[in-house]
């Protein structure tokens, strides 16, 4: 059972504009009522987390969900606003039975979304999202199986201590013998759910830290800074002569990092300084990252040169979780900041991402911008444009050909990936080689065969 059987969970959870369907308080009380159930427990009432990002609906899409769960007969603890690894990792240390995450991660304030988490701390199988589907579809027809006897309604508590946890919780990640003493780092929150965790951490580690966009209003999560606007914290940089600049998007589970020249260093790089690092200490299980389609040619040259592989999957970090848990591997990430260690958590990490790359600086004494050499980036081209369609491009016999005659000219210096996009309407062009100004033209014709063959049918 796959994405077609599902119509409300995408790829990252249910997502839309806030209070607007499908993410109105109504949707969040049957999806309350239907993950109460699912998760009923045999012996006593289901626990259930529930933490959320900084947005205004978070509040309106929390009550909605509270309503719902305990109305099914189970309890409720609330973390309040946290980061999304700190909500998985509050649900496997309370042993609770699923864990609910309000947030729409790097998108505008008006967008929320929510995402269920298993009580092993990982996001929900496609089946048993269908299978919550189906539930709130028997919910919103009448069936009212799912609500508990008077005397069975569930309650709800606050978890006072949950980002104290947390944040013991990261500095565990640090090595032990290390301090961050004489470290001055700029750390971008994106007014979102680490504003106040993140400084934190640094703070007691022994950091001098740079507070940025730590003051949510509801409205300002993502707004011009963060992991999105990576610039913002490079400047911060260059102007205060801080070590490392840290950009955490708006439910900080990715991050992307500023070395101490104000160069903006992405995922691709993270994960190629780290996974070096692990291979040469023989840390790395099956001498394997994993990564997605985008992630850079020169990741997978410079993990190759340290006999190392590089395993890509489709776009989104489920995706890359999946594979890892598959095969048994323990670091992998995507380009975009998101950086998952399965021996730390479960899901992707800004903190234990910075935290890992700072373990590095301070045992080598390297300053980021030498450790960044890591990989060198291979230049690519990337093009957007929306579709009325998405017809498969096996259908497409005029798309196989332009494709396959441009990967035959880039050989093994090269790569092509073209797909449509999980979220929205629009189809993607991505070309990596070693001449832009080719690649670019390369990219540009795949763009115009494949608009003129959707536009033909």
């Amino acid at each position: 059972m796959g994405n077609d059987e599902r119509k409300l969970f995408g790829t990252d959870g249910i997502r839309g504009v806030a209070n607007r369907d499908p993410m109105t308080a109504e949707v969040a009380l049957r999806l309350g009522q239907a993950v109460a159930q699912r998760f009923r427990h045999a012996e006593r009432p289901g626990r259930i987390v529930i933490g959320k990002d900084t947005r205004l609906s978070g509040y309106m899409l929390e009550s909605a969900m509270q309503a719902g769960i305990v109305s099914a007969g189970a309890d409720v603890m609330l973390v309040g606003p946290l980061p999304t690894p700190g909500i998985a990792f509050i649900t496997w240390s309370m042993r609770a039975d699923a864990g609910v995450v309000i947030s729409a991660s790097h998108n505008p304030y008006q967008d929320n979304g929510i995402k269920i988490f298993a009580a092993d701390g990982f996001k929900l199988p496609d089946e048993i999202e269908a299978e919550l589907e189906r539930k709130m579809e028997a919910i919103a027809g009448g069936d009212d199986s799912a609500r508990a006897a008077p005397d069975a309604i569930g309650k709800a508590v606050r978890i006072e201590d949950a980002a104290g946890r947390y944040v013991q919780f990261l500095k565990q990640v640090f090595p032990k013998e290390h301090t961050l003493d004489g470290v001055k780092i700029a750390v971008d929150c994106s007014n979102g759910a680490a504003y106040q965790v993140a400084p934190q951490v640094f703070q007691e580690l022994g950091a001098e830290v740079i507070e940025m966009n730590v003051w949510p209003d509801g409205r300002n999560i993502n707004h011009e800074c963060g992991a999105l606007h990576p610039e913002r914290v490079a400047e911060e940089v260059r102007q205060s002569g801080a070590h490392l600049g840290v950009a955490l998007d708006g439910d900080a589970d990715r991050l992307i990092l500023a070395d101490e020249k104000g160069n903006i260093v992405d995922g691709d790089q993270v994960m190629a300084i780290l996974g070096t690092r692990m291979l040469e200490r023989r840390q790395l299980p099956q001498e394997t990252v994993v990564a997605t389609v985008m992630s850079n040619l020169g990741l997978e040259r410079a993990l190759a040169a340290k006999g190392g592989k590089l395993l890509r999957t489709a776009v989104g970090d489920r995706y890359v979780v999946e594979a890892m848990r598959e095969k048994g591997l323990s670091l992998g990430g995507e380009q975009s900041g998101h950086i998952i260690f399965l021996d730390h958590a479960t899901t992707g990490d800004g903190m234990v991402a910075a935290l890992r790359v700072l373990a590095v600086m301070v045992a080598e004494e390297r300053p980021l911008s030498e450790l960044s050499r890591a990989m060198t980036r291979y230049p690519q081209v990337l093009l957007n444009f929306a579709v009325a369609k998405k017809r498969p491009f096996e259908e497409m016999p005029a798309v196989q050909k332009v494709i396959a005659a441009v990967e035959k000219k880039l050989g093994a210096d090269g790569r092509v990936v073209v797909r449509y996009s999980g979220t929205e309407s629009k189809a993607r062009v991505m070309i990596e080689g070693t001449d832009e100004a080719g690649i670019r033209a390369q990219a540009n014709e795949i763009a115009q065969t494949l608009e003129r063959e959707l536009a033909a049918r």
